[in-house]
């Protein structure tokens, strides 16, 4: 038997796409490749969008923002020196865009006018920081990343 040229493009053209359909297969049921969300409840999550522009604006407008350093062992959350730090409260949220299993928060509690989070518990890559903190009242939000 003998093939030409457009049935030899067809033949090519229907094994590329099942190769192509193959893999999109193995992906979508294999759990080895998750497809989560970014956002567990996106649309709650946006209608406190407006809310978190104030935060981030009053964070902007501060003399002396928050500082987020990565040190040898601990990522070091450094507030703001002229104010009293054991009024400061909110949580700190570290986001990790690859695992949402990884994520996880903690309170702000200060015994000093920073927080040490140990980096014997965080995994090697990006880390997304959002920390959303008070101080008298008034709302703050700052993010950050860092690469570990």
């Amino acid at each position: 038997m003998k093939i030409n040229w457009g049935t030899g493009i067809v033949i090519a053209f229907v094994l590329f796409m099942s190769f192509i359909l193959y893999f999109v297969f193995k992906v979508q049921s294999n759990d080895k490749y998750d497809n989560e969300l970014v956002v567990e409840k996106y649309y709650q999550k946006e209608l406190t969008f407006e809310k978190e522009m104030k935060k981030a604006q009053n964070a902007q407008n501060l003399t002396e923002g928050i500082s987020v350093s990565n040190e040898a062992t601990n990522i070091k959350i450094a507030f703001p020196k002229g104010y009293d730090f054991t009024k400061i409260q909110g949580k700190v949220s570290l986001y990790r865009p690859s695992s949402q299993k990884l994520d996880f928060e903690i309170p702000i509690s200060l015994a000093s006018p920073y927080l040490l989070i140990p980096k014997n518990n965080l995994a090697d890559g990006r880390w997304d920081i959002s920390v959303d903190w008070s101080y008298e009242g008034v709302d703050y939000l700052n993010k950050e990343t860092v690469n570990l």
